[in-house]
């Protein structure tokens, strides 16, 4: 899935920031001398953001020493966010962060930045780690003195949420700790009313979605289907399209069918977070489903071999000795795919599974051992005896019901069967019958 262009951590620079403390021009002309406070009024009044970025750094080529460094440095800061230019208004965070360590507008401009600066088409490790390094610090950094509470409180309100964000960013895709990124998501959501959730934290409740999305023992997908369901909700119409395949991926997946899915969009709409009564139904498991088709199949011998093998492999195990119990010490026909092949015994897979990861999941102990010269070939260059093999390595073979044996998942591999059959032997290839032609009609003769 694009990544989505819904109301980035960057919009916040329309956001009306509470700047640093500043210098007002009666108090500038105590500190200053004639010729430096008539400079700094220059420089500090310019219009033009770019003339004005110019006019404050020609102040402290001019000024080194100044004493109001950390004011020139905050209004070049802002000069420069307006230009747009964000590697010179990163520097000039930096600059401002070494006069001023705790300057938390130099903080929040700079992790918006760094986030943005990692968390590209590629990802830049570095970056996101430099940017929540600096937004751990920022969620910790006091009050100044001279800043009033209503003002902190306007700037703490834009900074903490992006600072999660950037945290978050980090967990996910630097240190691909979803726990860790889930928490900080939702750390940063709950800062949001569920009105700006809609906008300012939409793109991360995507993120949030993602993350409970991934595999792993973080894994919630009722979580991922509730953040996806309220993403689609109140993203821009050209990216529902985006959005629904992935939502309905989930939902099938748990759920098992797509019932429900709308009542689930119109829930999500109404809050952030799930309430705790908030619940999807499961899908039925493989062994309820199996137990549901024998429920319904009073003659279990007419199941198709595949049907049966099914029930075998998933089923419970009353249900699959249920079922073994009609099936063990019958004959049955077996065509399948070699996989392997002696004189005494034959490895089919029979199941397309079976075929594509090439396993056995039948095996067939042979009633009496072949010649050499009827031993199946299980490579498809290999030549084929009359007797058995009807194309390249495919057969048929007949044998009686032995044992069975499930086999666990394991993490690379799903559950199976193995079914072991005696007395086997092969079936002869049906020759298809030669037809021929009708002798020619003669005309006749005169």
């Amino acid at each position: 899935m694009k990544k989505l262009a819904l109301a980035s951590v960057m919009a916040l620079a329309s956001i009306s920031l509470v700047p640093a403390p500043t210098l007002r021009a009666q108090d500038t002309s105590i500190a200053l001398s004639g010729p430096e406070f008539n400079d700094y009024q220059n420089a500090t009044t310019q219009a033009d953001p770019k003339a004005k970025a110019a006019a404050l750094e020609t102040f402290l080529t001019t000024y080194p020493q100044t004493k109001v460094k950390n004011s020139v440095l905050d209004a070049l800061v802002d000069a420069y966010w307006q230009t747009g230019d964000q590697a010179k208004a990163l520097s000039a965070c930096t600059r401002l962060l070494q006069v001023d360590p705790n300057n938390l507008k130099a903080i929040l401009y700079s992790v918006i930045i760094k986030k943005k600066q990692g968390g590209g088409a590629t990802i830049d490790a570095q970056a996101l780690d430099d940017g929540a390094a600096l937004a751990q610090k920022g969620l910790t950094v006091p009050k100044p003195a001279a800043t009033s509470a209503d003002d902190w409180k306007k700037l703490t309100d834009a900074a903490y949420p992006v600072f999660d964000s950037a945290i978050a960013l980090d967990d996910a895709a630097s240190k691909k700790d979803m726990k860790a990124a889930e928490a900080d998501y939702t750390k940063e959501l709950m800062l949001y009313t569920d009105d700006q959730s809609k906008s300012a934290g939409l793109q991360d409740s995507l993120l949030l979605a993602r993350a409970y999305g991934s595999p792993g023992a973080s894994q919630d997908l009722i979580k991922a289907i509730w953040f996806y369901a309220r993403v689609w909700d109140f993203a821009p119409a050209n990216y529902k399209a985006q959005i629904e395949p992935t939502l309905e991926y989930f939902y099938t997946k748990y759920h098992g069918t797509l019932d429900g899915l709308d009542a689930v969009k119109t829930q999500a709409a109404t809050t952030t977070f799930p309430p705790a009564s908030f619940t999807i139904s499961p899908a039925p498991t493989p062994a309820e489903k199996i137990h549901a088709i024998l429920a319904n199949t009073p003659d279990l011998s007419t199941l198709a071999l595949a049907d049966k093998e099914l029930v075998l492999t998933y089923g419970s195990k009353d249900d699959a000795d249920k079922l073994w119990a009609v099936m063990k010490d019958k004959e049955t026909p077996v065509p399948g795919t070699v996989i392997d092949a002696t004189a005494s015994v034959i490895k089919i897979a029979v199941t397309d599974d079976a075929k594509q990861a090439k396993t056995a999941d039948f095996i067939v102990n042979m009633k009496t051992p072949l010649a050499d010269k009827d031993i199946p070939a299980n490579d498809s260059d290999a030549k084929h005896s009359a007797v058995g093999l009807s194309s390249k390595n495919e057969l048929e073979v007949d044998g009686t019901y032995d044992t069975y044996t499930q086999i666990p998942a394991t993490d690379t591999t799903g559950q199976t069967v193995q079914i072991v059959l005696r007395d086997g032997a092969l079936v002869p290839v049906k020759k298809a019958p030669v037809h021929k032609p009708s002798p020619a009609h003669r005309p006749a003769a005169h």
